[in-house]
């Protein structure tokens, strides 16, 4: 796999989702009954980076959780063929019963991943609204699914991988473009 660009540095991370933060603080008028939930791994480290822009942004802090979806991908038979997959703690420790949840994740691709995390939520509770923030959407979807926070649309070929690097996971953040 070669890279062939990077669509975002460090500051273009940032700036965008500090959009998203705003977005999210406007489309819900504040941050009452808004919970983020990252989807594992990269998700739940965008879901934190969020509430901390939000917080700064509002001056209160916003609930945050975090959300392991292996168990509920339709894909898991050819995922995870040789090896077993395992059951993950949910923390999300609020009820979401007619809370606002803002799934967050790293990339948007078929939007098998979302589903996933809709039945997820679902089983918790029935919330009043399930939004979505991704960082980049780069299409190519499978499911009627579609986000509500976008860093970034990066149209790309199937052959074509986006890799999402974060600090907190990678020691660096960027996100580029890889071609097979």
């Amino acid at each position: 796999m070669t890279q062939i660009t990077e669509i975002l540095d460090a500051p273009s991370m940032n700036r965008a989702l500090t959009r998203i933060a705003h977005e999210i603080i406007e489309r819900n008028k504040g941050i009452d009954g808004v919970i983020l939930v990252g989807i594992k791994t990269r998700g739940a480290y965008l879901a934190k980076r969020l509430a901390e822009k939000i917080e700064k942004i509002e001056g209160k802090k916003v609930r945050t959780g975090e959300l392991d979806i292996t168990l509920y991908r339709d894909d898991l038979s050819t995922k995870f063929e040789d090896q077993e997959p395992r059951v993950q703690q949910v923390a999300i420790d609020y009820v979401v019963k007619d809370q606002k949840i803002v799934v967050v994740d790293d990339v948007l691709y078929t939007g098998r991943t979302v589903r996933a995390a809709l039945d997820a939520i679902m089983d918790l509770g029935r919330p009043a609204q399930i939004q979505l923030a991704v960082l980049i959407d780069r299409g190519h979807r499978e499911l009627p699914i579609r986000a509500d926070y976008v860093g970034k649309n990066i149209p790309t070929a199937s052959t074509e991988r986006i890799v999402v690097r974060l600090t907190e996971v990678d020691g660096e953040d960027n996100v580029t473009l890889h071609k097979n």
